[in-house]
């Protein structure tokens, strides 16, 4: 079985090497503990603008250690926030690369800090992505590699969840749930499945926002994100198995019960 934090730190060793790649940060379940043993090992690349990186050399590095044919992608070839990267098996081990710009990255910690909450839309996420998207994943992350420290100096920055960033996210979610039950009760009584589904699923990523925000959790997207609100001391009791079991019948009633319970627990 492949050591998969020794194989982060080479990869990283190898990754510095690359011109325009500035730091490595190991992301997703495996900087949080919360891994299974078929986890994805997730890399995130940071770089000095998108004319700085040199994609050939990073597809010969790909070449080298993949065993299969990645080919990385140009900067922005995942769209505008994901941004790009390239997906590997090395040694039996399934690895994601995946780009960071590091401008845009010390813009995401300074809009957190003050407090600025945006939502931009990306394939691949339905609820879409925030612009602290980035801060988060540098909060959460495990710096690997740093050339010149910048990277370990943003994620000092953001070390303590932003109080304006609790607050800013409280305003624009608190709210919510209740909106989206409504119009979801409205598209059931015309047989609209679809929007309702929409609904019920914006209700519960509402309620999310609202926990992890009352209690300065980081939240970086919604993989996993109903099992983070859950872990939190205000959640309401058996919230994950209770969004499973409502969202999977379409029970709006058992949702809005989550909804009054997520409100009055504040």
């Amino acid at each position: 079985m492949t050591d998969v934090t020794a194989l982060a730190f080479r990869l990283a060793d190898r990754l510095a090497t690359v011109p325009g790649i500035v730091a490595v940060l190991l992301g997703g379940s495996r900087a949080r503990g919360a891994a299974r043993p078929d986890s994805d090992l997730d890399l995130g690349l940071y770089y000095e603008g998108p004319r700085a990186l040199n994609v050939d050399a990073l597809s010969a590095l790909c070449r080298d250690v993949d065993e299969g044919a990645a080919r990385p992608t140009v900067p922005g070839g995942w769209g505008p926030w994901v941004d790009g990267g390239a997906w590997l098996t090395v040694q039996g081990q399934r690895v994601d690369f995946i780009y960071r710009d590091l401008k845009r990255v010390t813009t995401s910690v300074e809009d957190a800090l003050a407090g600025r909450v945006t939502l931009h839309a990306q394939v691949g996420h339905p609820h879409g992505i925030h612009g602290h998207h980035y801060a988060a994943e540098l909060a959460l992350g495990i710096v690997l590699s740093d050339v010149d420290g910048r990277v370990d100096r943003l994620k000092s920055l953001v070390k303590e969840y932003p109080p304006l960033l609790s607050e800013a996210l409280l305003r624009q979610y608190a709210w919510q749930a209740e909106f989206w039950l409504a119009g979801a009760l409205k598209a059931r009584g015309r047989g609209d499945v679809h929007w309702l589904q929409g609904c019920a699923f914006q209700a519960v990523m509402a309620m999310v926002q609202t926990l992890c925000a009352r209690h300065g959790v980081w939240l970086t997207n919604e993989k996993g994100a109903v099992s983070v609100a859950a872990s939190v001391p205000s959640a309401p009791h058996h919230f994950e198995a209770r969004v499973r079991t409502a969202l999977s019948a379409l029970d709006l009633e058992a949702v809005r019960t989550l909804a009054r319970e997520v409100a009055d627990s504040a």
